[in-house]
């Protein structure tokens, strides 16, 4: 869409520690506060912000957002911030809005979706909110953009929140539910992954989490044309040769930066109990399988 508007993007990644083959979090993928604020001119307006993010599942800590921040102020720039994940953290992470740091708030339009807290996807209800200097525009494009809306999901949504705002932070309170059982989905993956020979990198949020296939590629050679980044080529093995589904990771990146992060897949852990199950056959299976040739 910025494209569209005649508008340039400028992408800067969010890169792995050194220490390769070790076992990661996704918190200790990291922004370069110093790359970003190189690749700001005077014609820079926005910076487009995602926590919990996807595909990595990185939760922004606070000191991380204040960097993001004293840059914005120092340079007048906006900030889209991209919350839609903000219910989803584990492992007792919290998540910061941009928007509450000193500066921000007059900056920043959030982004929230009803499709992700409420676990519906398909309802298509989101909200933003922010300054009225700055949503006065947003409402004259939305205006001009979406002529309907979905009154039924909308009342719905404004049900959900009053009914869970009452009991917030209690344990019955659906929030504190729903992350603890997707907790769990994630952590179940994990060890599945982890048995196989992945190299998972821990989700702090989200739906996501991503793994290192590096190790696969005496399994899985590259093409020999090189004509698919290794990552979609090895999804496409996967898919046809063991019935898995994952989505590569170079899909997520500008053409710079395709390559950077091309021994990367995404697994989504949101799923039924019974497709879970599923995965984990197939994955003991296949990792049954590899023991196999290691040992002859």
């Amino acid at each position: 869409m910025t494209k569209m508007a005649g508008g340039q993007c400028v992408y800067i990644p969010l890169r792995p520690p050194t220490d390769a083959g070790q076992l990661h979090s996704s918190g200790d993928w990291r922004l370069d506060p110093a790359e970003l604020e190189a690749k700001i001119t005077k014609r820079t307006k926005a910076f487009v912000l995602n926590t919990p993010n996807n595909p990595l599942g990185k939760v922004f800590s606070k000191e991380e957002l204040e960097e993001i921040a004293n840059i914005c102020v120092k340079y007048d720039i906006l900030c889209f911030s991209d919350e839609v994940y903000e219910w989803l953290v584990y492992d007792g992470q919290q998540h910061i809005r941009i928007a509450n740091l000193p500066g921000m708030w007059e900056r920043t339009i959030t982004v929230g979706s009803a499709g992700k807290t409420f676990s519906a996807t398909g309802w298509k209800v989101g909200w933003a909110f922010g300054p009225d200097h700055l949503l006065k525009h947003l409402r004259i494009i939305h205006q001009n953009s979406v002529y309907h809306c979905a009154t039924g999901a909308q009342e719905a949504v404004a049900q959900g929140f009053q009914k869970e705002l009452e009991r917030l932070g209690q344990p019955d309170c659906y929030f504190i539910q729903l992350r603890n059982e997707l907790q769990k989905k994630r952590d179940r993956l994990y060890r599945c992954l982890t048995e196989v020979g992945m190299k998972p990198v821990l989700s702090q949020g989200s739906y996501f989490m991503i793994a290192d296939i590096s190790c696969f590629k005496a399994e899985v050679p590259p093409p020999p044309d090189n004509t698919l980044p290794y990552d979609n080529y090895f999804v496409k093995w996967m898919m046809k040769n063991k019935q898995l589904a994952a989505i590569p990771m170079s899909a997520f990146y500008s053409i710079p930066h395709k390559t950077q992060f091309e021994n990367y897949i995404r697994f989504c852990f949101v799923k039924e109990d019974a497709t879970l199950d599923a995965a984990e056959k197939i994955l003991q299976k296949w990792s049954t399988v590899s023991s196999g040739k290691k040992e002859l």
